[in-house]
């Protein structure tokens, strides 16, 4: 096999994985200043791997990328160890967000059979595919541990929640969440979707006549698409002739090359993707990351074809670049809600989150493939 491929050697690659995973689990809120309470007193956790939200949900899912492609038993172990302290500790609330772990889960159910897990695969995706509130025609709203959001559709569902229906619909043998998860692409497309650009807005609202909010062409949230389009596609064994398959890879074709005009010279792409930096649009990494992920798996999956290679080779190297001593991937944004102004998303703090390690993580393992 090869030890080197486009001028990366696999031996760094692999160095700077086991670093984002050793960050991943280390990560820490030292200030307090990510931390927030809820009315009932609870305090949550979104940056401290011991913490249940989105943002640990996604670490999960790019640890889990890596034990795949090298059977190394000590990382489903970090896996496994993750779910037990949290149904330990008594769990927590069931939003949009919250489901994102069972993604993982299902995946790991799926190799184990261990069937302790089978009670909260059922109890929460029956809860995504008949409780979750939904908005008019039907798509989930986003509700979050600060509450619900009515009549509000926000691209990162797709990845939180809906992908995480679809596999427990592979693994328990349900195909009506199958079913709920490809409405559910096709409502979120629908409504995000911008025609113009090609790329997604992070957000529609039903409310004041319906409308993007900010019209903001967020980065991370347009990643959420990259990413999950190819893993929904592989999941479900879609067909080449397949409507839904039409739709979806032609979907990411427009996102690709929107994506291949707003690249930086760096390889990453700006937080907002078609705002300059003289108007305060910083560099994001994270987002970068995934998109490098979903341009090399839809090529390697051939749903793609490989016009984008270099603009995905290009994102790599910067995400190689932008990983640390310390195993953190710079230049990650925080968590961000929908905003009503551009200003809103230029505003948000970076620091190193579980979801930049994680994103990092599934871009540096995808590329790794290359050596297979």
């Amino acid at each position: 096999m090869p030890t080197e491929a486009y001028g990366v050697k696999q031996d760094d690659v692999h160095k700077k994985i086991k670093l984002l995973i050793d960050g991943l689990v280390n990560i820490q809120d030292k200030t307090g200043e990510f931390l927030f309470t809820l009315e009932d007193g609870r305090i949550i956790d979104t940056k401290g791997w011991n913490g249940w939200d989105w943002t640990q949900g996604v670490g999960l899912y790019g640890i889990w990328q890596y034990y795949q492609i090298t059977g190394e038993e000590k990382f489903l172990k970090i896996i496994e160890d993750w779910f037990q302290y949290q149904f330990a500790a008594g769990g927590t609330t069931k939003n949009i967000n919250t489901v994102s772990v069972f993604l993982t889960l299902a995946h790991v159910y799926e190799k184990t059979g261990n069937a302790t897990y089978l009670p909260y695969l059922d109890s929460w995706a029956e809860w995504a595919y008949h409780d979750a509130e939904r908005t008019k025609y039907g798509g989930l709203e986003h509700t979050t541990y600060l509450g619900p959001n009515p009549g509000e559709l926000w691209d990162d569902t797709l990845m939180m929640t809906v992908a995480p229906l679809a596999k427990i619909g592979k693994v328990l043998n349900r195909p009506h969440y199958i079913e709920e998860a490809k409405r559910q692409f096709l409502v979120h497309i629908k409504y995000l979707f911008d025609t113009r650009t090609g790329l997604f807005f992070h957000g529609w609202t039903f409310k004041d006549g319906g409308h993007n909010f900010a019209r903001a062409r967020w980065a991370r949230g347009n990643s959420w698409l990259t990413i999950v389009i190819p893993e929904i596609i592989e999941l479900l064994g879609l067909q080449e002739n397949d409507p839904f398959f039409i739709h979806l890879r032609d979907t990411l074709l427009a996102q690709c090359d929107a994506l291949a005009g707003t690249q930086l010279d760096s390889g990453l792409w700006r937080t907002l993707l078609d705002e300059p930096e003289t108007e305060g649009s910083y560099p994001e990494a994270s987002a970068s990351a995934g998109f490098a992920f979903g341009i090399l798996k839809a090529q390697r999956k051939r749903y793609i074809g490989k016009e984008y290679q270099e603009v995905a080779l290009k994102a790599i190297r910067a995400v190689m670049a932008n990983v640390d001593r310390n195993g953190e991937l710079q230049n990650t944004s925080f968590g961000t809600g929908m905003g009503h102004t551009l200003q809103h998303y230029k505003d948000i703090p970076v620091t190193s989150m579980p979801y930049g390690q994680a994103m990092a993580i599934m871009a540096l393992v995808e590329f790794l493939r290359v050596f297979i």
